[in-house]
């Protein structure tokens, strides 16, 4: 018995990964892209309203691809430092203060770009049972609030940069990194320009909820829509086999 007891539980283990539970039981991917299986997704047509948004959205996939760039650079000089420290006893030079300046870029450079795709972890317990303009009055109040919240951090951030920023100053900069002494300023711009892209999206998707709920649109475009069980499943079960 106690040799046929983890055979038979491994036969479940298996009956459980093979079978149609697997999809349903597979956690969803808040990731907005072609090739993923998806959470929620984006609608599109013909209004101006949505043609605003498809531009945007060049604008933020450009940022995400500088925020991902900044990422792949980080870990080659990880791995520079570390080959020059064991093979010539010399680490990479400002290693400490080019992480400094990459950083900003790698967090809040692509935060935008998710805000769209409604990838950004959130609690959907309550909002995920409802639906129609109870949904979109939810939504819309929710964006409103974050929307306040990034023109204060707007504002903030910019004072930020501007105590760093001075044109009389050598390099422009009224501060610098400790290492290599490189200017601050560059790094701290980049939280502003982040959250100004980003107060856009706000501002489109405020758009966008208000009007679906005055419309009670099932699926509005330009604002990212819960996908059903088994709309999860297809979009996995294309990205995974190519096919539907």
């Amino acid at each position: 018995m106690i040799l046929s007891w983890p055979r038979s539980k491994n036969i479940a283990c298996r009956t459980k990964i093979t079978g149609p539970v697997r999809v349903k039981r597979a956690g969803p991917r808040h990731l907005e892209g072609r090739g993923m299986a998806v959470a929620s997704e984006v609608h599109e047509d013909g209004s101006l309203f949505s043609k605003l948004d498809r531009m945007l959205v060049v604008l933020e996939r450009f940022l995400a691809l500088l925020s991902g760039i900044a990422a792949f650079s980080l870990m080659f000089l990880a791995a520079w430092s570390v080959s020059s420290r064991t093979f010539f006893g010399a680490p990479l030079l400002g290693y400490v203060d080019l992480i400094e300046m990459l950083m900003p870029l790698i967090a809040i450079m692509g935060v935008a770009y998710v805000q769209r795709g409604g990838g950004h972890v959130r609690m959907d317990i309550l909002i995920g049972r409802l639906g129609g303009r109870a949904l979109w009055a939810v939504e819309l109040i929710t964006v409103m609030l974050i929307f306040i919240l990034m023109l204060a951090l707007l504002w903030g951030s910019w004072s930020h940069f501007d105590r760093s920023f001075d044109f009389a100053k050598p390099l422009w900069s009224r501060d610098s990194t400790i290492d290599i002494s490189l200017p601050i300023w560059p790094s701290k711009l980049i939280v502003p320009v982040a959250f100004f892209v980003l107060s856009i999206r706000l501002a489109l998707q405020i758009w966008g909820y208000g009007r679906a709920f005055a419309l009670n649109l099932e699926r509005p475009p330009g604002v990212p829509v819960k996908l059903s069980v088994n709309e999860q499943a297809k979009a996995e079960a294309h990205s995974l086999g190519g096919r539907d």
